[in-house]
């Protein structure tokens, strides 16, 4: 994998889509950062939610432009028929129920223009970040379920244009600070870190040490950029 290229998750989006003046709901916005940059691109932005906590930093965090968040799940959009431009799944297709992948893919085709996009990044179940975040966090079955319903989205109107893959480097300063930012998305998984204490510290640092003493980590993504069928 280390031919894939390596991207950061806006500027991906940004070379796929020309974002300005855009209306893009960013489903699953956790605590926004991802929506803000997608303003500062020239988007109007409505961020959805389901995690209370997430959706509070959200809403506390300074504006960067055209943002706004409310609570909701992928699927049930809190949008008209044909209101927006282009739907935005990043890291979230897999963490909405399985039972209920298929239905957020048609909403997002229920709420997009004629012609208007849906993008779809999500982390394969392989690379150096899964294997370190295998034992609290093994998405195996839900990621494979969601890549299935982005296969069969032509049922929902949806033609896909391209698929891609990319990685994403994230730079780790300790084991600490990981644990805090992904029991910041889910909470429940505190009793799982607290059983794999060890074994993710023996993972963690097996990663070897790079400039700053960070350690840096790949994760590759797939990217599926579809279009309304009109």
């Amino acid at each position: 994998m280390t031919d894939l290229p390596r991207l950061a998750t806006i500027d991906a989006l940004v070379q796929a889509v020309d974002l300005k003046r855009k209306r893009v709901i960013d489903v699953g916005a956790g605590d926004g950062n991802m929506a803000r940059a997608r303003a500062g691109h020239g988007a109007h932005v409505l961020g959805v939610e389901c995690a209370p906590q997430q959706l509070a930093r959200a809403n506390a965090a300074a504006k960067t432009a055209d943002e706004r968040y409310v609570e909701g799940v992928g699927e049930a959009l809190p949008a008209p028929d044909a209101s927006v431009d282009l739907v935005v799944f990043i890291n979230s297709l897999h963490h909405v129920p399985v039972e209920g992948q298929g239905k957020a893919l048609a909403e997002a085709a229920r709420v997009l223009a004629p012609g208007g996009l849906l993008y779809i990044a999500e982390p394969l179940a392989e690379g150096a970040m899964f294997d370190l975040t295998q034992p609290v966090n093994d998405e195996t079955a839900v990621r494979a379920a969601a890549y299935a319903r982005i296969r069969e989205a032509a049922s929902h109107g949806l033609e896909q244009i391209w698929e891609k893959v990319h990685l994403m480097v994230r730079r780790l300063s300790t084991l600490d600070a990981l644990r805090d930012q992904m029991l910041a998305v889910d909470p429940d998984r505190a009793p799982l870190f607290a059983r794999h204490d060890a074994e993710l510290r023996r993972r963690f640092d097996a990663i070897p040490l790079g400039p700053f003493n960070m350690r840096q980590v790949e994760q590759p993504i797939r990217v599926n950029l579809l279009r309304k069928v009109a």
